[in-house]
């Protein structure tokens, strides 16, 4: 104190002689000038406090890191006190002063020699707890010492400060072999350090999921079942976490480990137990259900989880999400324990609503009667959440249990009676439910309903009511006037009360036209006209056009029947009720959500699974497609799965497209164009191509040059689509199909489309004639088409350059190419055709023969063919009979090369003639053939060889056709 009194004197003398710069100085030296005095004092009492005056500063927030020189010179001592506190402080302030806490490395290894084990332990404690990378090479040496203490404190310290060590450095850790330590550690003889080893090791386990460090077997298993025993209780924690990730060899082993983890089920801390539960309701999955462990394991699962239920709110909560899991999985373990589930008055109404939800699932025939009485009584409580949620509750209970039904229904109108404004309205919604469940079975009480309809306010009672009117229009004679009231206020109404009130009202008139045909286009008419959600927009079109077009068919439409509702529609699913049982205790199974929906950062998160029951998936690889020079495509691509294609073809976008097509080309092929399907360039670049141009003009709009590998799909059978226009024939004998009749008038207001597909030039066409059967001119056409197999897509616009008179028809060619979405149809030469005009949207569907994707440059080369033969596997091969064909086989061959399919070879054995011939699809697929004529037999066999085998039956068919037309 002296020598700081003397210092002030000092500066104070000294400040007379200064000017202006006085401003900028100060002459109190403040706290942290104190601080550091006294740090740096000779005695040790002082110091201490010095150092608690530091830690409480920094506790509160308060920036102390000038200190740090100071602090860290308090290091050398032998006060443990002192020591801890430097040590908390060198923590917390390392990071910001990475250079000046390499000064405290040499006390680091200092210390961790220390006689005292506490200080050794705390040494290495702190070392796991300094996130410096600079220093953490010079920790290496003290650690593997501190792994290998006398001292099982030391050592269990030291197991956790190798996780710690791992999540600042996992190359350095695993470099200097302290994995390998630390897995001998799990055989060491104190428990506590089998516990710390433990958890280090899943610790790092988590960060690297495929490492395989915990190594578990039977005789791991052991030693960590002997030390359960006696360490403390978070170390049993560690343990039986790390047991529910093995999985045991057999029942019997499954049994042996439950036997010595039930034990723990009586534990006085929750956590103990329910990670106990959760090692038991895993293994027991590998537990025969006539064994008689089996139902004794089950009766000592239930104390220790209704035990948990006498804790403290919180407590509770968490005990019951983990018990709501626990009784999806295994109601039959507590289903004698009803009562305890009852709620009592001083629950909190988290406790209240999660306790309601178990009481549900425990119900059953046998404790109906009690669990009804029970929610009668919560429905007249005055927690508002809580009533709806008992009011709903009896409501489940009818879908639930059928016998209890009527008594249900019964107790939902004696709350209705009460008429409390909001248990009216849960009940309105929970009976709607029970009609579904039990049609034409309690309608009798809708009278009942009816008269509290004004006091409905709520979207989701209104809606309900709505659909229970509109549903048993029939049975209610003013059903026009209600619903006709809920539509002076449509506008104001929620969208989920306006899409009810539009289907109500189209059920209504269906059942009754003549009286309400004036409501049902009002409804219409406020849905599609002056509305602004395109959800009510889009369903009152589609009523629309059902109800003009169709009336028979709007009705089995809408008053289809109704597959009855599940008696559960809350369980959590199957596989995620699997994960969320193999994380019970954690977080994970108080939100009800795997860990990956909630933990962020790189960390990788195991999906767990219940023995036994994880799904196999099968991996088919798409091989080559060619093993030789000369066919260097690469594999096509797997075409995808067909979704929902009704939904694909109402969202088209039906404007006329300026062009789909590549641009025109200055050359007479189009280069660097992509085939959605896979294959390469190659096709373009090489092969004949049978010299043609581009396209001849054969359109007002510029026609698209299709390049030979742009031809589309696969599959055969039935009339063609497309066809591209031009001025250039296919070679002479190219098959295309008569026109049929894709679009009847009788489904398009008037309007006819037949048509075929055709190739020319290497160019598919689709050939139509459209006919104008109604009364009107039809103008502005437009085309488009859906995803198909073979990315089939017009090349430009639908040319139909007058208006179509009344009665006149028109020739349309329509040029198409193959670089449109692709999804796999069925049958794979499928294609949804969507027509639009002045009058309205027309859909038609119609197959093209599979010859139209048949490339100029299918001719493979003869050594290229023999070697493709032999590596497609014979699985492959395909065998079909084309029969009554009349032609010799030069001839059979002359017909099949005008549809590209070229023949390489031919030989004759025992007077029958072996065609060997080869297909490229637009797709880069090949197919090989095999075709066996004998002279005198009308019967061809056709064999074909193919990666993709599925295209083989269309192939087939597009033989056949060709050769018999």
């Amino acid at each position: 104190m002296q020598e700081w009194a003397n210092q002030l004197c000092e500066n104070r003398q000294f400040g007379s002689k200064m000017t202006d710069s006085k401003y900028f100085t100060t002459t109190k030296k403040g706290e942290i000038f104190e601080l550091k005095a006294e740090l740096n004092s000779d005695k040790k009492e002082k110091k201490k406090e010095a150092v608690k005056k530091v830690i409480a500063s920094m506790t509160v927030g308060k920036d102390v890191s000038a200190l740090f020189p100071d602090v860290v010179n308090c290091m050398q001592t032998d006060n443990l006190e002192l020591k801890k506190l430097v040590y908390l402080y060198l923590m917390n302030y390392a990071k910001s002063q990475p250079d000046m806490a390499i000064m405290a490395v040499n006390t680091f290894v200092k210390d961790c020699e220390d006689p005292n084990p506490l200080i050794r332990a705390l040494a290495v404690r702190t070392m796991g707890c300094i996130r410096v990378d600079k220093i953490t090479e010079y920790l290496c040496e003290p650690l593997r010492k501190c792994l290998k203490d006398e001292d099982p404190y030391v050592r269990k310290t030291a197991a956790v400060c190798v996780a710690k060590l791992h999540d600042i450095n996992a190359q350095l850790v695993e470099d200097q072999g302290f994995l390998d330590t630390l897995k001998d550690l799990i055989s060491d003889s104190n428990p506590m350090v089998v516990a710390n080893a433990v958890a280090a090791l899943s610790e790092i386990a988590e960060s690297h999921p495929n490492s395989n460090l915990l190594d578990l077997n039977p005789q791991t298993i052991n030693k960590l079942l002997t030390a359960l025993n006696e360490c403390t209780e978070w170390g049993q924690i560690f343990i039986l976490d790390c047991l529910a990730n093995y999985t045991p060899r057999d029942d019997r082993e499954s049994q042996s480990i439950c036997e010595r983890v039930t034990p723990r089920l009586s534990h006085a801390n929750s956590a103990v137990v329910l990670s106990a539960v959760k090692v038991l309701m895993k293994f027991m999955e590998m537990l025969p259900k006539d064994l008689d462990y089996y139902g004794t394991l089950l009766k000592k699962l239930a104390p220790p989880l209704v035990t948990l239920l006498s804790a403290e709110p919180e407590l509770q909560y968490v005990a019951l999400r983990n018990i709501n899991l626990i009784v999806q999985r295994r109601p039959e373990i507590l289903k004698h324990e009803m009562k305890v589930f009852f709620v009592k008055y001083n629950d909190p109404i988290y406790v209240k609503l999660e306790k309601l939800d178990i009481m549900i699932r425990l119900a059953s025939q046998a404790n109906i009667a009690q669990v009804l009485a029970e929610l009668k009584e919560y429905a007249t409580e005055v927690d508002v959440d809580f009533v709806r949620k008992a009011v709903r509750a009896i409501g489940r209970c009818a879908i639930k249990v059928e016998q209890s039904a009527e008594r249900c229904v019964s107790t939902l109108l004696d709350l209705i009676q009460t008429k409390v404004n909001y248990v009216v309205q849960e009940a309105i919604v929970v009976i709607k439910d029970i009609f579904r469940k039990y049609p034409n079975k309690y309608e009798s009480v809708i009278a009942t309903l009816c008269e509290n309809l004004d006091s409905l306010d709520e979207p989701e009672a209104r809606a309900a009511m709505i659909w229970i009117v509109g549903e048993y229009a029939e049975r209610i004679d003013n059903a026009d006037e209600l619903l006709e009231s809920f539509l002076e206020g449509f506008h104001d109404e929620s969208t989920q009360v306006q899409l009810q009130l539009l289907t109500g009202i189209v059920k209504l008139f269906l059942k009754k036209p003549t009286e309400t045909q004036e409501l049902v286009q009002q409804v219409l008419s406020l849905a599609t006209q002056d509305s602004d959600n395109p959800d009510l927009r889009d369903r009152g079109y589609i009523y629309w056009r059902l109800l003009s077009t169709d009336p028979v068919a709007a009705k089995e439409v809408v008053l289809a029947e109704k597959p009855l509702i599940s008696e559960e529609t809350d369980l959590i699913e199957p596989t995620l009720l699997e994960e969320l049982i193999c994380h019970i205790g954690t977080l994970a199974s108080v939100y009800h959500k795997p860990p990956s929906a909630f933990v962020e950062g790189s960390r990788g998160v195991q999906h767990k699974r219940l023995p036994g029951s994880a799904g196999s998936g099968e991996s088919v690889d798409s091989p080559d497609t060619g093993s030789a020079a000369g066919v260097s495509e690469a594999p096509p691509a797997v075409i995808p799965s067909q979704g929902d294609l009704l939904g694909d073809l109402l969202n088209l976008d039906l404007t006329p497209p300026t062009t789909t097509g590549p641009p025109p080309p200055t050359s007479g092929m189009q280069m660097g164009a992509m085939d959605l399907l896979g294959g390469g360039l190659d096709s373009l670049l090489g092969g004949d191509l049978g010299g043609n141009p581009a396209m001849a003009a054969g359109f007002g709009a510029p026609p698209a040059v299709m390049p030979t590998s742009f031809n589309a799909p696969v599959s055969g059978g039935l009339d063609d689509l497309f066809d591209l226009g031009g001025g250039v024939g296919m070679p002479m004998g190219s098959y295309s199909p008569p026109k049929t009749v894709w679009l009847p008038a009788m489904k398009a207001k008037g309007l006819e489309i037949s048509g075929t597909f055709a190739r020319r030039s290497g160019v598919i066409q689709m050939e139509m004639t459209l006919t104008n059967k109604a009364m009107s001119v039809m103008t502005d056409f437009a085309i488009q088409f859906n995803r198909n197999s073979f990315g089939l897509a017009p090349a430009g616009p639908l040319q139909v350059l007058t208006p179509l008179s009344p009665n006149q028809s028109i020739e349309v060619s329509l040029p198409l190419n193959t670089v449109g979405p692709v999804m796999k149809m069925e049958p794979l030469n499928n294609l949804q055709v969507a027509v639009k005009n002045n009058i309205d949207v027309f859909y038609f569907s119609c197959q093209y023969p599979i010859s139209m994707l048949f490339v100029e440059d299918g001719k493979m080369e003869r050594q290229v063919f023999l070697a493709t033969w032999k590596d497609i596997p014979n699985d492959n091969e395909s065998q079909f009979q084309i029969k009554d064909c009349h032609l010799s086989s030069d001839a059979a061959s002359n017909k099949l090369q005008g549809s590209n399919i070229f023949t390489i070879a031919k030989r004759t054995v025992e007077g029958q003639d072996m065609l060997y011939q080869s297909i490229k699809l637009t797709n880069g697929i090949w197919v090989l053939a095999e075709l066996r004529v004998q002279a005198g037999n009308p019967n061809y066999t056709v064999s074909l060889k193919c990666r993709a085998p599925e295209v083989s039956q269309s192939v087939f068919q597009s033989y056949e056709a060709v050769l018999k037309n």
